[in-house]
């Protein structure tokens, strides 16, 4: 009786721990799409805004080059997420045309295929998710140079408001995925920081060997 019952119960912790790992595999694309898309519009509109300026301390400016970047920047993202997950789809559908072709050789390998293909975003879906995401995390760095008149004050609070996010977006994405939390913002944090210096000091160098905007 004892060995029926360790069977009866180390049975279901096997499948319990087998449909954890599907369902954060499931989550893989979702992650990416949406909170990859918030860091890069957070970093690149911060980097942006931050290059600005550095060589000029006009907020309509600072504020402008915000917005274009965030247009251009959920633009290029939601075609990149389109153009690559349709790629995706059309990889899987040209591989279930070589395996109908076998005859049934591949039937298992086949069936594999169609479940992952079920798996797959939408690209339309992901198209939208990432652009959005993207858009979210750009707002972040303008709203903060939006209401700040010292140039000075402007930048410092732009700085603390990224690094704000950056440690938010780093939390839930390790929540979410389910991997080291402090490892996990310390990366993003570390990364948005040296994004921002390296931005702002090349374009202070080159700002400084004459040319005028």
């Amino acid at each position: 009786m004892a060995a029926q019952n360790h069977v009866q119960i180390t049975i279901p912790k096997e499948n319990q721990a087998s449909e954890e790992d599907f369902d954060y595999s499931q989550r893989a694309q979702w992650l990416r799409a949406a909170v990859l898309g918030a860091n890069d519009g957070l970093v690149s509109i911060a980097s942006l805004i931050m290059g600005v300026g550095a060589v000029q301390e006009n907020v309509k400016t600072m504020i402008l080059t915000g917005f274009a970047g965030l247009f251009a920047g959920a633009c290029s993202m939601a075609i990149g997420e389109f153009v690559s997950v349709y790629s995706q789809l059309d990889i899987e559908r040209a591989q279930m045309k070589r395996d109908r072709a076998t005859g049934g050789q591949n039937r298992e390998h086949q069936q594999d295929k169609e479940g992952n293909k079920e798996q797959l975003p939408n690209p339309f879906q992901a198209a939208v998710a990432s652009s959005i995401a993207f858009s979210l995390g750009a707002i972040v760095p303008i709203l903060a140079a939006a209401f700040i008149a010292n140039h000075k004050v402007r930048l410092a609070v732009i700085v603390a408001a990224v690094s704000l996010a950056l440690v938010a977006f780093g939390g839930i994405g390790a929540f979410l995925g389910r991997s080291p939390m402090v490892k996990s913002c310390a990366r993003v944090l570390i990364g948005g920081w040296m994004a921002m210096a390296i931005t702002f000091g090349l374009t202070k160098l080159i700002g400084s060997t004459g040319l005028e905007m």
